[in-house]
């Protein structure tokens, strides 16, 4: 048990002197870092990892942090922080009492209801994404900053 316990932390200490080596400045991994984490707040399961290059290459930013920032939605992540998107969308768009019993629900209605849910939850994780984005963007610029006097 001791082992194993040796060995995880030999790879976790690898794994974070592999981060604080990538190539760029502070300010590019930041920025692969803030990118990574806001596009994995959307639920667009399979197409984060693309999102986050696509923006990575927009704002010349570290393309592997920006994968690894996606990584903040997994199959643990994913209802604690959808659920919080979808909450913090309805704090802002209001919150939506149309919900009826499904005996009585029209297809109509089940495609606005349904439209409801998804604008809230996008816009949500907008918000989420972005504010999480820029704080620990910041405080892995910050980090990297520190990091970087050190070994200089």
């Amino acid at each position: 048990m001791i082992r194993i316990l040796r060995n995880i932390i030999k790879r976790v200490r690898s794994l974070s002197h592999w981060i604080w080596k990538q190539e760029g400045t502070p300010a590019k991994r930041a920025r692969g870092v803030a990118i990574g984490i806001f596009s994995g707040c959307f639920p667009f399961f399979g197409f984060q990892s693309l999102i986050g290059i696509c923006l990575a290459s927009l704002f010349k930013a570290n393309h592997l942090l920006a994968i690894m920032g996606t990584w903040i939605s997994n199959p643990f992540t994913y209802i604690p922080l959808y659920w919080m998107n979808y909450k913090v969308g309805s704090y802002f768009l209001g919150s939506d009492a149309t919900v009826q019993v499904l005996s009585n629900v029209k297809d109509v209605q089940i495609w606005h209801q349904g439209w409801n849910i998804t604008m809230r939850i996008l816009f949500g994780s907008t918000i989420v994404g972005f504010s999480s984005g820029i704080v620990m963007g910041s405080l892995f610029y910050f980090l990297s900053k520190i990091v970087t006097k050190k070994n200089i």
